[in-house]
């Protein structure tokens, strides 16, 4: 049986296309889900947006019982966020084997360390699940990697595939025949023309804009509102309208 990316897990390596989307929302109009337990690791904001996309899920078919956060910083442990509270250190993860896990780490500041993050997590990779709000569109030849937050009103046109271990904020459309490597973060609200590359472990500030069939190497930083109209080197911190290169990123 295909599976939902909006109600199912997935394993790191693993994919959810638009045609498991469709067979498997037919199925479960006859079939209720297995509820399974989710937690959410770090107590950041992007987990507090999964929090709200789960919600929204669960409010059109209940599918997850999300337990609450998961958090290295002691200062943390104990925060509230809605009805969830932060419930430890990363030994849940031990104790609750039982638990998928959605693990979306990073800011600007660090994006470059996210995939020695995950990784770290020593997690085995059918416990990490990607989570869909129930807006995004996802087209045809469409692919999504595991352990993936796509929130509100993303698009993703025709043959687009994203990668693993990858956060897309609201209102962002990618268009046909792109490509977004494992471990990026995009903001909200940008465009990404057909026929883009973006190379694993990249940042696209929110607002930005990328040109038809451009590339863009891996590690680069493209900032807030960013207009790229030609290929960017890898390791590159991009700004401005053309975009242009302000520095080597560390």
């Amino acid at each position: 049986m295909a599976q939902n990316p909006r109600s199912c897990g997935h394993s790191g390596r693993n994919l959810y296309c638009q045609q498991e989307l469709t067979a498997l929302s037919n199925y479960n109009k006859q079939t209720p889900p297995t509820i399974k337990k989710l937690l959410l690791f770090p107590f950041n904001g992007n987990a507090r947006e999964a929090a709200s996309v789960v919600e929204a899920i669960n409010r059109q078919q209940e599918t997850w019982q999300l337990l609450g956060f998961i958090d290295d910083d002691p200062k943390k442990q104990g925060l509230r966020f809605g009805d969830y509270s932060v419930l430890g250190g990363r030994e849940h993860l031990e104790r609750d084997k039982d638990t998928f896990v959605l693990a979306v780490p990073g800011r600007p500041e660090t994006f470059r360390q996210r995939q020695a993050l995950i990784a770290s997590l020593n997690m085995a990779p059918e416990r990490f699940v990607s989570i869909i709000h129930p807006t995004a569109s996802i087209g045809i030849d469409c692919t999504v990697g595991g352990n993936t937050l796509l929130m509100a009103n993303v698009v993703l046109t025709a043959n687009v595939s994203v990668g693993q271990s990858v956060v897309i904020l609201p209102n962002t459309v990618i268009a046909h025949d792109s490509t977004l490597g494992d471990y990026c973060l995009v903001g909200a609200s940008v465009s990404v023309s057909g026929g883009v590359t973006v190379g694993k472990n990249c940042y696209l500030g929110s607002g930005a804009r990328i040109i038809q069939e451009a590339s863009i190497g891996e590690r680069s930083l493209i900032g807030l509102g960013a207009v790229v109209i030609n290929n960017v080197a890898a390791g590159s911190v991009m700004a401005g309208n053309p975009a242009r290169i302000i520095r080597e990123s560390r």
